[in-house]
């Protein structure tokens, strides 16, 4: 069987309105985020999903559950769907992470981590899916590197072309994981 995975980014936050890239720091939902995010819900509440998985950090949090409150679907967190870790690149402008961002493919950001071990841990996460959503469709709410471990490890684009390319925002991904 296979696994159908709707992907879809974190609602806009605080930290992306004022241009800073969060990393692993906790960012609340903006104003326009809070919307979106209620949009999310509207899109994706009755499209079959039987699991929504988000990342821990507050941003993703706060998409998932103004998006689901009131579902029966059910929300878990995971911290294996972060962010890249920016070390002490934390909170730092979000023009000079993606000048920058192809020097940390393989090498870790100072006291953090490289986008490949952040690829490697959300694919962590999709080995662990199979064991029980085999044959589900289910949604994930994340970041770029959530996407970019779909992308890469899904879809087999390298991570040299994904760190080449500019992350434009959508309504959903759609992989089949199996």
């Amino acid at each position: 069987m296979a696994i159908d995975i709707v992907f879809e980014t974190h609602s806009t936050s605080v930290d992306n309105e004022r241009g800073v890239a969060s990393g692993w720091a906790h960012s609340r939902l903006s104003e326009i985020g809070r919307e979106q995010a209620g949009a999310l819900g509207a899109r994706r509440r009755d499209d079959g999903i039987e699991a929504v998985f988000s990342s821990d950090l507050r941003r993703a949090v706060e998409t998932a559950q103004i998006a689901f409150t009131g579902s029966a679907v059910p929300l878990f967190l995971d911290w294996r769907l972060r962010e890249c870790d920016y070390g002490l690149e934390t909170e730092g402008p979000v023009s000079r992470h993606h000048a920058e961002r192809c020097q940390h493919i393989d090498v870790p950001y100072p006291n953090g981590e490289s986008w490949t071990e952040a690829v490697l841990r959300a694919g962590r996460f999709l080995d662990d899916l199979p064991l029980r959503w085999d044959g589900c469709r289910v949604l994930l709410i994340g970041h770029v590197a959530t996407r970019w471990a779909l992308d890469h490890l899904i879809d087999e684009v390298s991570l040299t072309d994904l760190c080449a390319s500019d992350f434009a925002w959508r309504e959903g991904w759609e992989y089949r994981l199996g």
